[in-house]
């Protein structure tokens, strides 16, 4: 491991939930943090408890938008050594009952929102021989029903970075596909509990996916995923780590 302190990490989707855990883990381990998040309260929350953090308002399903804050990004800090996609739309709900924005909206904050990030920090992480890590779910490996979009779409992204790897290996950009288990205080212990979730939550208990999951992990640990993945020495990749919990359930043959 080496040491992460001053290093400069873009991460998307950082104004609540895991990736405002990542942010506050990262400033306390020393790094410099651009924090990306659709304007919100939460974000405003956040620019107050942490005011070395660098708040930029983004949609990472536009493009332009990526592209000013990776330049924010550098105008403050000077450089960037990662970016942290962690970013990211979890909404069950059944294909034939769904709304074309549904899809849309999954597809382009899932799958587009990591390239869009990729494409505009590339000739900055050149420049550091940095980090991509993207932050993916182990529903690639046995999809649930009702989240068929949310699945795929974290598929074609891991599917992206898999061939980014080999890409931008003789640039020595390094990219990582830090896959997560469930864990508590997640989207899906959000929100309203509606017809739709009270569906998703029984059909995942019919098919075994409930207990091929097991108990859900804290975020604190994934936190500590990604310190680890940060602290790789530059001439160690880990291309794939994926994070489950080892708390109740058990694994089933897929």
């Amino acid at each position: 491991m080496i040491d992460i302190a001053g290093k400069v990490v873009a991460i998307t989707g950082g104004s609540r939930g895991l990736g405002r855990h990542f942010v506050e883990r990262l400033v306390g381990e020393g790094l410099n943090v651009a924090c990306l998040a659709r304007p919100s309260r939460e974000l405003n929350d956040l620019a107050r408890a942490l005011p070395d953090v660098l708040p930029i308002e983004c949609d990472i399903g536009e493009v332009r938008q990526c592209e000013d804050a990776i330049r924010k990004t550098i105008e403050k800090f000077g450089k960037l050594d990662a970016i942290v996609n962690n970013a990211g739309v979890y909404e069950p709900f059944l294909i034939e009952d769904s709304t074309p924005e549904q899809i849309m909206r999954l597809t382009s904050v899932n799958y587009l929102g990591p390239i869009w990030m990729t494409r505009a920090a590339i000739p900055h992480l050149r420049a550091t021989k940095g980090q991509i890590i993207s932050v993916s779910s182990e529903t690639v490996r046995w999809p649930y029903p009702f989240l068929s979009m949310y699945a795929s779409s974290k598929a074609g992204m891991e599917s992206f970075h898999a061939a980014m790897r080999d890409e931008l290996r003789s640039d020595q950009i390094r990219v990582s596909i830090l896959r997560s288990g469930h864990f508590e205080g997640g989207e899906g212990h959000v929100g309203e509990i509606t017809p739709v979730m009270l569906a998703f939550a029984d059909a995942a208990s019919r098919t075994g996916h409930t207990a091929w999951t097991g108990k859900g992990f804290s975020m604190e640990s994934m936190a500590d995923a990604l310190v680890t993945l940060l602290g790789l020495a530059p001439d160690v990749n880990i291309d794939l780590m994926e994070v489950r919990g080892t708390v109740g359930g058990h694994r089933l043959r897929t």
